[in-house]
């Protein structure tokens, strides 16, 4: 049976979290003697006298196979961390999940997306902006990010819908337990055109607990979080933070200062997010994040933009434009920071950073804790 699979089957026994997966797969457990463990391997390995009885007990093949044909009679597909399907910016987080179960068009997850989230209450204005950005962010050719929550959640999607856009739902619970009950049908609607996504075994129910963390998946799916409309305390600037750490933009749009929906917003603004009035202020930082992209989609037709590099740096990396080249051949002495970057390159922080997205999507560098960079 493949690693897939079994580690598959880890995320679907009851007890079995993603820390103590994680502890496995860092202390260098095979997975595959797992299935021959008996309960004391299950202790050794730091499990309860009572899990390892329960693991040892459930966790074989059949467990696995009848998992997986549940998937299939339900049409979910699942990306695990051992798949090269599995979407590169999520793997490049801090903690990313060992298992997404999806449903839908599955080459969303390699999109360039723009997260959109904000209160469950939203006011009128709150409501137009989500909108309008989500609108244009989909006409701009960017797939809009989010959690299926009430409000700006389900106007952003609805608003991709409307026209003719790209979205990926991220739930805070398994795919079988939709939540709110009222968006059902937007879920449905969703996975006909767009991908549901969760880290959560079909059978997992809805709690307070799952929500903050699966705003680590919207953030970690995409280039940028977008707080349309939030109150200090709204979950959605939890999303930021999350943003923030992997190293992501976060955006707000500034609403009056007479709202308490505005304040969370405006809170971060202060921090130093990217304040934003128009969708120009979001897609001029990735203007070379999407002319890759539509570089790589013309080499996939067959049909060739004008060569950026000489016809012989071509040959040795086609898939590089001059500027990662540059960030490239700083890296073969080594990892640098952003501010190494600055320093080195002149470039401004915003088209640097895009620069760097770019290399992390096309797989030439990865990014580690504290904004520091190396060469895979």
């Amino acid at each position: 049976m493949e690693d897939r699979h079994i580690l598959f089957g880890l995320q679907e026994m009851d007890g079995i979290g993603r820390k103590t997966i994680r502890k496995w797969m860092t202390s260098g457990n095979l997975l595959s003697d797992m299935l021959k463990y008996e309960t004391q391997d299950w202790i050794q390995s730091g499990l309860s006298a009572a899990r390892a009885a329960v693991m040892k007990e459930c966790f074989h093949e059949s467990f696995i196979y009848e998992k997986l044909e549940l998937l299939h009679k339900e049409r979910i597909e699942i990306v695990t961390y051992y798949d090269k399907e599995y979407p590169i910016l999520l793997k490049e987080t801090a903690d990313p999940p060992w298992v997404l179960y999806i449903k839908g068009n599955a080459s969303l997850l390699h999109k360039p997306s723009i997260a959109m989230v904000g209160t469950r209450v939203p006011t009128g204005y709150g409501k137009k902006v989500g909108e309008v950005f989500a609108s244009q962010l989909c006409k701009a050719g960017y797939t809009i990010v989010s959690g299926l929550a009430r409000g700006i959640d389900s106007v952003c999607h609805e608003a991709a819908i409307r026209a003719d856009g790209l979205t990926i739902a991220v739930l805070g619970a398994g795919l079988s337990h939709i939540y709110p009950a009222e968006n059902h049908a937007l879920a449905s609607r969703i996975a006909s055109s767009g991908l549901l996504v969760s880290e959560y075994p079909l059978h997992q129910k809805p709690r307070p607990g799952l929500f903050p963390e699966r705003n680590r998946i919207i953030a970690g799916l995409s280039l940028g979080t977008l707080v349309v409309e939030a109150d200090l305390r709204s979950g959605s600037l939890i999303t930021a933070d999350a943003a923030l750490e992997a190293g992501r933009d976060v955006f707000a749009i500034p609403g009056p200062i007479t709202s308490p929906k505005s304040q969370g917003a405006l809170n971060l603004i202060k921090q130093g997010a990217l304040l934003v009035t128009k969708v120009e202020d979001i897609t001029d930082e990735y203007i070379h994040v999407m002319n890759s992209a539509r570089e790589d989609k013309s080499e996939q037709s067959g049909v060739h933009p004008e060569p950026l590099l000489s016809a012989a740096h071509q040959e040795l990396i086609p898939e590089l434009t001059e500027e990662e080249r540059k960030v490239v051949d700083l890296l073969e002495a080594g990892p640098m920071t952003l501010d190494d970057f600055v320093d080195r390159l002149h470039l401004d922080f915003g088209h640097l950073h895009s620069v760097l997205l770019s290399l992390i999507i096309k797989k030439q560098i990865i990014q580690l804790p504290g904004a520091i960079y190396k060469l895979i």
